[in-house]
């Protein structure tokens, strides 16, 4: 399981609700022109974004990454396909894990580490609607024991 010590520029808060995440990856991005400009100002929606494998390569789909305000004619396409930076074994371990029925690849955090911007995605199990249902139940439930143990 990888973790991110970085500056935290945008979350996708969906994926833990939508998915089993089992793994995790860090990830850089190959990023265009003044986009990296865009994440350092927290202009990134990972709201449906997902990863895919094509050729050897992972690529990050529908990562919004608004155009810099003063980027004129240099800007990008907000919601282009980005390549992911991962070592070889890493990738083939995520081709044999995807190709199983169910499994996804699924953006959870971008950050700034070090400099560069990078990107947590994890493997993910799709759930069912009663295995999310269980999930608010649980939190609810665990939210009502802290609230007790307060009032105490």
């Amino acid at each position: 399981m990888a973790k991110h010590n970085g500056k935290l520029v945008a979350q996708n808060k969906k994926a833990n609700h939508d998915y089993f995440i089992e793994e995790t990856f860090e990830a850089g991005i190959v990023l265009q022109g003044t986009e990296i400009k865009s994440i350092r100002a927290g202009k990134v929606n990972l709201r449906d974004s997902f990863a895919t494998v094509k050729q050897g390569e992972v690529y990050i789909n529908n990562m919004h990454i608004s155009p810099y305000e003063q980027g004129n004619r240099y800007n990008h396409e907000p919601t282009r396909a980005r390549k992911l930076l991962l070592h070889r074994k890493q990738i083939d371990r995520l081709i044999g894990e995807t190709q199983q029925a169910g499994y996804a690849l699924v953006p959870i955090k971008v950050y700034i580490k070090n400099g560069f911007a990078k990107v947590l995605i994890g493997l993910g199990k799709g759930k069912k609607k009663f295995d999310k249902r269980e999930d608010l139940k649980q939190k609810q439930a665990k939210r009502d024991m802290e609230r007790a143990l307060k009032d105490r």
